[in-house]
């Protein structure tokens, strides 16, 4: 199995039905801009969210803490049906902790629970957006053991450059939606892995982070993508 547009078109109308089966039976699917129609319809009437408070980001802090917050969760559905929706602010989360309630906190990361995002509104108003402008750093293969009794053998491919705060986002989704699928848990072994693109990367995949390509707006492009460890690879 290799990347196709049609493997990563699938890809997204099965993420769309997935989250929200009642647009997709009455969207059109059938091309990008019809795809990112329903993307944006969705982040526009989304209200379940989470906040992310970020003192600092770090790779492997940042993916464990993601896996283990996610793991921590159980009615997920609210979540799902908006696209894991997940606000990122600056902040140190020892002097918050006081003042706000967190579902999951991992030394300079924390993550309050699902809720409306009015909810959100005084931790919104106190903290600023999380501005990470500097490149995503993956010096080779990063290995991260995610604390858990040990599991499978994971690889998550990174394409090409971005700056922290997109691979953030892009790394959250992904991360999120993989242990709701239960391809992912804490325990597994996940090597990250930077790729110049993911065309020459074979599945199969267990999970895909798909985007439009900017450099030609009518075709998608794999941002990341999650596989299973091939010995000797």
């Amino acid at each position: 199995m290799t990347v196709t547009q049609a493997l990563l078109h699938d890809h997204v109308v099965r993420r769309i039905a997935r989250a929200r089966p009642d647009l997709a039976a009455w969207r059109d699917l059938s091309t990008v801009d019809g795809l990112s129609a329903v993307e944006a319809e969705i982040a526009a009437v989304s209200d379940t969210a989470v906040v992310a408070v970020v003192g600092g980001f770090d790779l492997v802090e940042w993916v464990r803490g993601t896996v283990a917050f996610a793991a921590s969760l159980s009615d997920v559905d609210a979540w799902r049906r908006s696209f894991t929706k997940t606000l990122f602010l600056a902040g140190n989360p020892a002097r918050l902790t006081d003042r706000f309630a967190f579902k999951h906190v991992a030394g300079r990361l924390a993550w309050t629970d699902l809720a409306p995002a009015d909810a959100h509104l005084p931790l919104r108003q106190l903290l600023r957006a999380f501005v990470g402008e500097r490149e995503l750093d993956v010096p080779g293969d990063v290995v991260i053991d995610l604390p858990g009794p040990p599991g499978r053998r994971r690889v998550l491919h990174v394409a090409g450059a971005m700056p922290v705060a997109r691979a953030m986002v892009h790394l959250n989704h992904l991360l999120v939606e993989a242990v709701f699928d239960g391809v992912l848990a804490p325990g597994d072994r996940l090597t990250v892995r930077r790729v110049p693109r993911l065309i020459g990367v074979t599945g199969p995949f267990d999970a895909l982070r798909v985007g439009v390509d900017p450099a030609s707006p009518g075709r998608l492009h794999a941002l990341m993508a999650l596989t299973e460890e091939v010995s000797g690879a």
